[in-house]
């Protein structure tokens, strides 16, 4: 029996505490066995992390067919190595999802 991610607050409150900043470069062997997933910045990274753990197909078939969801290409991987970039990253085993931290408005 699924329970509905959007009543699971257990589950929600593990991953959110989960959560944290990373640099890229420590994430290396997970890009390299094809684990890592990016979320886009619209998109709330522990929602999609639920939504992961809960097998929400259809949740997240909308969400890679809108690209925002998406296995970390080669090109983002090069542009954050080189950049020394900090992500936002949950994982979901087998997963680790990365969220690029959102741009601040001063």
């Amino acid at each position: 029996m699924k329970t509905n991610p959007e009543k699971d607050t257990e589950l929600h409150d593990k991953i959110n505490r989960e959560t944290g900043r990373i640099k890229w470069s420590e994430l290396d062997r997970h890009f390299a066995s094809g684990s890592v997933i990016y979320v886009s910045e619209e998109l709330d990274l522990i929602d999609v992390a639920l939504r992961i753990a809960h097998d929400d197909k259809a949740s997240v078939a909308k969400w890679m067919a809108a690209g925002t969801v998406a296995k970390v290409s080669d090109v983002q991987a090069q542009t954050w190595l080189a950049s020394d970039a900090t992500l936002w990253a949950s994982v979901v085993s087998p997963f680790v999802l990365v969220q690029p931290e959102k741009k601040r408005l001063h």
